[in-house]
């Protein structure tokens, strides 16, 4: 209802006369009159139309004023509406109390008085509509509070699940505010940096994590300001004081008062592209070395035939037939070191039956001039019929990785001992031959042995990639051998034993899976990549 809708008058009285003398009265008012000349026809009218105000003789023939009153007054609808007695005769108090516990709100006597019937009655009609008017307004804005707490509700939702998912995800997200202090602090960022949430809110975030940024920290502070973005690499340390390298995006809000930060570790994907880089040159050194040594290899053996010649010549005296001889041992020694360089770089595509005295014993010759420059003191013991079927460069491979790691750990000398025996895997219940590289060297630290053959994982610092092991461990399990160490410590003292175990040439199932996985993966150069 507004306020320029009409509402409805009732008037009830026996006597038509009344009523119509009523009706011009409160003419004045603009408002619907409604005529009933009996209790039954008002009550008809009430439960069909709203009505304002009613407007009634107390004396009828039929039902009088104050039995209509109190029927009306029983009905819920007209539990407010106002009631108005008209009285031709001289009430009482006790009529007038009686008037009031049906409903009435007011008495007027006859004579009626125009302007007071009219004052009256125009008053109620007005309260009647003001309270309808207030009824939709507040019907209107129930309506708006309902659908703004299912909009705030809806929001709240969308709220919670994007924090959810900010929560789960597996990226650092932060945000911090101008000064730099952090007020929140995902679960991806307690995984990768190590600081619990409680520990980070309300403290410097690079200062905690002592951010070294690629460029002056005003330019990136200057280009969000200016872009409301940036993102680059930054170089971070976390909690336990591993540095890290993350892929950084910035993004500063629309108010310019917080900065989103979303950070993904990529150090191990750096060093994968670095030591990629790395075994790619290795490659390269790899297949020019072989080229060397072969095109090495003719003019050494014309060379040595000479020298052959020349040492059973008539015309040399002792002296210089002795020097003859001693030359040609060296071209030997440097024919025996192109063949094996020769041989590191020659694979084979089906698997042969390797004798791994020989094969450990090529390994030691290319590094005999590091061992004795390390002042390390060799003890071999081989059981003569060692053999194993596979890939003489795979296994090349994985030896020169674990004599050059054992070389390394005793950079101020010590003993490489190196035992090759046939055991029983009783884990299998199958022959094996088990090859031991011992070493007394630094060894290795117990908070280091969990992560040792994990790829990228290196006890020489800037020295290794961390591949070394890692590839090893990958070629004996193709072997479906396996690999392990133990590292002794007493007092000054540290013996390191690298056992690799590997299936003995009789064992036919396993020389056939070696087949097969060859045949899928053949490796054409051999890199010694040190751990």
């Amino acid at each position: 209802m507004t306020a320029n809708d009409k509402v409805n008058i009732l008037m009830v009285d026996d006597q038509p006369a009344k009523l119509l003398s009523y009706e011009l009265i409160l003419a004045k008012l603009g408002e619907n009159l409604i005529q009933a000349t009996s209790a039954k026809e008002a009550l008809s009218i009430l439960l069909k139309t709203e009505v304002a105000v009613v407007l009634m003789d107390v004396s009828m023939p039929d039902v009088d004023g104050f039995e209509l009153a109190d029927m009306i007054r029983q009905h819920p609808r007209f539990q407010k509406t106002a009631i108005i007695f008209i009285s031709g005769v001289h009430l009482t108090d006790s009529d007038k109390i009686q008037g009031y516990r049906s409903g009435a709100v007011d008495y007027i006597s006859v004579p009626v008085v125009p302007e007071v019937l009219l004052s009256k009655v125009g008053i109620f009609a007005e309260l009647h509509r003001k309270t309808r008017m207030l009824e939709t307004l507040n019907s209107e804005l129930e309506l708006r509070v309902a659908e703004r707490t299912e909009e705030l509700r809806k929001s709240q939702e969308q709220f919670r699940l994007r924090a959810e998912l900010i929560e789960l995800a597996s990226d650092a997200i932060a945000v911090r505010d101008k000064e730099g202090l952090v007020q929140f602090w995902n679960a991806g960022a307690e995984a990768l940096y190590g600081w619990r949430r409680q520990e980070m809110l309300g403290h410097d975030m690079h200062g905690m994590l002592q951010t070294v940024f690629p460029v002056p920290r005003e330019e990136v502070e200057a280009a969000l300001r200016e872009r409301g973005s940036w993102q680059g690499h930054l170089t971070q340390k976390t909690q336990s004081g591993e540095e890290i390298v993350v892929a950084c995006r910035k993004t500063l809000n629309e108010e310019g008062n917080a900065v989103l930060e979303v950070s993904r570790d990529i150090t191990a994907q750096l060093r994968a592209e670095e030591a990629l880089r790395e075994a790619e040159k290795l490659a390269a050194m790899g297949r020019v070395a072989g080229i060397i040594a072969h095109e090495i290899n003719n003019p050494l053996a014309a060379i040595t035939n000479i020298f052959y010649l020349l040492r059973n010549h008539p015309s040399l005296d002792p002296d210089a037939r002795r020097f003859a001889e001693q030359a040609e041992q060296e071209l030997d020694r440097v024919s025996h070191i192109t063949r094996q360089t020769l041989s590191f770089y020659r694979e084979s595509k089906q698997p042969t039956s390797v004798h791994l005295p020989d094969l450990i014993d090529s390994v030691l010759a290319l590094q005999e001039s590091a061992l004795q420059a390390s002042h390390i003191v060799m003890r071999r013991k081989y059981a003569a019929s060692s053999r194993v079927w596979g890939f003489p460069v795979e296994l090349r491979q994985v030896f020169m990785n674990l004599v050059i790691n054992a070389s390394q750990s005793m950079s101020e000398g010590g003993t490489l001992g190196i035992r090759i025996r046939e055991v029983t895997d009783w884990t299998r219940n199958e022959p094996r031959v088990a090859i031991s590289i011992v070493d007394t060297g630094v060894g290795i630290k117990p908070e280091d042995a969990r992560q040792l053959f994990e790829p990228f994982f290196s006890t020489k610092s800037a020295k290794g990639t961390g591949l070394g092991l890692w590839i090893s461990k990958g070629i004996v399990q193709k072997y479906e051998g396996r690999i392990s160490f133990r590292s002794y410590r007493q007092a000054d003292r540290c013996i390191t034993c690298f056992r690799v175990l590997l299936p003995v040439e009789k064992n036919l199932n396993a020389s056939a899976r070696i087949g097969d996985g060859a045949r899928r993966q053949v490796t054409k150069e051999s890199q010694s990549v040190s751990a």
